[in-house]
């Protein structure tokens, strides 16, 4: 049987911000061959595309200021489309004998997309300190592998609860996540408050050790995929997304309507959402500004280093 997955993305500068550093990405991978001269009947078609191998959602949120930031974002999203397209295998189905060799693949790319920031800072020292979060979620029905840096997120939304797939890379979050403080204060009280905006984790273009975190889940019909950067996460807490997510309208107006709740509670940051639903097959159709048809084999313009623990004395890159 065949669902329709309708995707949609949005990017806002927010309320207080006049440069606007977050980038997004929904794309088809598809393979595709040229034909430069055959005795066949092709109906003077010169390039032919295959099936969709998969799709493409990204976030990125870049950081470093004086356009630099802008910079970041967008120069990593292009490196990894180009990595994606020249390099990365893709496949049809993953098996479990290939799952493992598939994650390593994700991890390189952003190895190789850290690897081009720093060259480009070669070339432009005046950039030097600029970088970037990316979170990506590459699907082949019913899989989704998630690779992600830094603080933008994954969620899932299914049956009315939302989960979140990612984990920040925060100095806050490695507070919430131990035991004790060292202090004797509870993580929120210590970390929260002052560590909320200081990445550990980022594809930066200094020597930080990059450390790319890969997830995999397996997708069913009903369910709704948001890609997001913090500023929209900074306004919109977990029930709100929960209650925006949990309406049957097309991705576009949902969208829409979480960037609008971001702005409305203060939009201190960029905000860019991308949202990718998979309906049922009798849902009934929607005028969508994307929209494909995904076979079951079940029964716009987008525009936001590291250190182990805080404890550690490492470098940390505030944003």
């Amino acid at each position: 049987m065949a669902g329709k997955l309708d995707c949609f993305g949005l990017t806002d500068p927010g309320r207080r911000r006049t440069i606007n550093e977050d980038q997004f990405l929904i794309a088809d991978l598809n393979k595709s061959m040229r034909v430069h001269q055959t005795s066949l009947g092709l109906d003077h078609q010169t390039r032919l595309f295959g099936n969709s191998q998969g799709t493409l959602l990204a976030v990125a949120d870049g950081m470093g200021g004086h356009q630099a930031g802008e910079r970041a974002s967008q120069l990593v999203v292009d490196s990894f489309v180009t990595y994606a397209l020249n390099t990365l295998s893709w496949y049809f189905r993953l098996d479990a004998g290939s799952d493992e060799d598939f994650r390593d693949e994700l991890k390189a790319a952003l190895q190789h997309c850290q690897e081009m920031l720093q060259r480009d800072v070669e070339n432009s020292p005046q950039r030097r300190g600029m970088g970037t979060t990316l979170t990506m979620a590459y699907i082949i029905w019913p899989r989704m592998y998630v690779v992600h840096v830094g603080d933008s997120r994954c969620y899932l939304h299914r049956g009315g609860k939302l989960k979140q797939v990612t984990r920040d890379h925060t100095v806050a979050q490695l507070y919430k996540e131990s035991a004790d403080c060292g202090d004797g204060r509870t993580p929120e009280e210590d970390g929260a408050a002052r560590w909320s905006n200081t990445l550990w984790n980022a594809i930066s273009a200094d020597d930080s050790a990059l450390e790319p975190e890969v997830y995999a889940a397996n997708l069913q019909l009903g369910d709704t995929v948001l890609l997001c950067t913090d500023g929209l996460t900074k306004h919109v807490n977990p029930p709100q997304l929960t209650d925006l997510l949990s309406s049957s309208d097309a991705a576009e107006s949902v969208c829409r309507r979480l960037i609008d709740a971001a702005n409305q509670d203060g939009g201190s940051d960029n905000i860019t959402a991308v949202i990718g639903r998979f309906h049922q097959p009798e849902a009934p159709a929607v005028e969508q500004r994307v929209a494909h048809d995904v076979q079951l084999d079940v029964p716009a313009r987008g525009h936001h280093g590291t250190a182990k623990s805080p404890a550690d004395g490492q470098a940390v890159a505030a944003k």
